[in-house]
């Protein structure tokens, strides 16, 4: 796509440009022959990304990094008082959110899919985006996680099709007006914003009412056929394993523990046997909104099957780090009860003897709002272990703590860092093992001190 998003602007500086809604962002920029620069506090793969990619990335930040920029990109994490931030203010550099940057870049393609919903989002996006690439349809990608396919969060592609994540994160997707969106789920998360679930259900019926063409949504989700009831101003598709759903899962079941397998149907017909890449039952309902959304973008039922076939899941949403001696390593995005209990139950219908649960909590108004919500959903599994909470943009003034998870579990630990637990995991951990790491800060650094602790012993 050509330039008609950020006229006369060649040079972009993103803070913060580690952040899963920024390198996609970045790299789509990149690709569009955007000078890009970036800085931010914490090494990541992301990061490595960049860098790899001819991108500028700096370290700390700092006010002389915004350069010669002609936009300054930011995330809703920055804070005030941000040196980048407070520089390009004085010099009279615009200063552009991330979100209002990916509702500009949305709307200059003819066939954007918006991906929402409490949970789900990034698996279901990539799962969509797999179907296109492998059926040729060349799109536009924005991901929170990596698609191993690309390698990346996002890419730039020549078609008018552009799928992406649309997040409910202080209302950033109504930036968007999609032609397509997928409601996945609606479920009461982000409650310091919204304030209850009833706030969050009126948040995702605006996000409904701006999409222009068609409107995909979980039948079998109570709170999202309340979010767009009475709606009529698109086309309403629903999908789910009830009947009366125009994407209909048949005769679903499981095989090898956990992989979802069913016929899929589409007003009645069938169009392909489907048996996922991904383990857990949720991924049934997450591949039938995938596949109402490939169709619409021209792909064949043969096509969504065999892309759904061949997606084995996006980074860090169960993403299998190897397995040493016998003793299998994962990680997992998952940061709600909801997202834990799901994942859990996955893990635990697979064919392992025990299942680790190490979960990292973050942010401290999440931990305190579900605390006896997550210490339920954690004694899913055999072994527990809560590092401390990763309080991201917030400052503890709930005074929560992770031990108040792990108070509640029989035979769960409380250990603080990833080194106290990483050691522990490997003194104790057997043959036969699932060791899963969960939450939404960088507990996946702990997944991989744990497989180098065990490669070394």
């Amino acid at each position: 796509m050509k330039n008609t998003f950020l006229p006369g602007i060649r040079r972009v500086h993103f803070v913060g440009i580690g952040g899963s809604g920024m390198s996609p962002l970045a790299e789509i920029l990149h690709s569009q022959g955007f000078i890009i620069t970036g800085s931010d506090v914490n090494e990541s793969d992301n990061l490595a990304r960049m860098r790899r990619l001819g991108i500028t990335v700096m370290m700390p930040q700092a006010a002389e990094n915004i350069g010669d920029a002609e936009l300054v990109v930011y995330t809703a994490a920055v804070q005030a008082d941000n040196p980048e931030l407070i520089a390009a203010t004085e010099r009279g550099i615009p200063l552009m959110e991330r979100a209002k940057l990916l509702g500009l870049l949305s709307r200059g393609f003819a066939s954007t899919v918006a991906v929402a919903g409490t949970h789900g989002k990034t698996t279901t996006s990539s799962m969509v985006s797999q179907i296109l690439l492998q059926a040729g349809r060349d799109p536009s990608v924005f991901i929170g996680g990596r698609l191993p396919l690309i390698d990346a969060n996002g890419r730039a592609g020549d078609s008018d099709i552009f799928v992406c994540e649309a997040c409910e994160f202080k209302d950033h997707y109504l930036e968007m007006t999609p032609a397509i969106s997928i409601v996945l789920n609606v479920d009461a998360d982000h409650l310091d914003y919204f304030g209850s679930l009833e706030g969050v259900i009126s948040s995702f019926r605006n996000f409904a009412t701006q999409t222009t063409q068609a409107l995909i949504i979980n039948a079998d989700d109570p709170n999202t056929c309340r979010a767009i009831e009475g709606l009529d101003h698109a086309r309403i598709i629903r999908f789910g394993l009830s009947d009366g759903c125009e994407w209909q899962a048949k005769n679903p079941h499981v095989e090898d523990g956990a992989y979802g397998c069913y016929e899929l149907y589409y007003n009645g017909e069938k169009l392909a046997d489907v048996r996922l890449g991904v383990p857990g039952w949720h991924n049934i309902l997450n591949s039938l909104g995938a596949a109402a959304a490939a169709y619409l973008c021209g792909a064949t039922g043969e096509e969504i099957a065999d892309g759904l076939a061949a997606f084995h899941g996006a980074g860090r949403r169960f993403e299998f780090l190897g397995t040493v001696g016998r003793i299998t390593i994962a990680d997992d995005y998952a940061h709600h009860p909801t997202e834990i209990e799901a994942t859990l139950k996955a893990a635990k219908a697979m064919p392992y003897d025990r299942v680790w649960a190490i979960f990292q909590p973050f942010t401290f108004s999440r931990t305190a709002r579900h605390l006896d919500e997550f210490a339920t959903a954690l004694a899913i599994a055999d072994e527990v272990i809560v590092s401390d909470i990763m309080g991201s943009r917030e400052t503890n003034e709930w005074n929560v703590s992770s031990k108040q998870i792990t108070d509640q579990i029989d035979g769960a630990h409380y250990l603080a860092t990833f080194e106290e637990i990483s050691h522990f995991v490997a003194d104790n951990a057997k043959p036969g093992d699932l060791i899963l790491t969960m939450g939404g800060g960088d507990v996946y650094k702990c997944a991989r001190m744990i497989r180098s602790l065990l490669e070394n012993k």
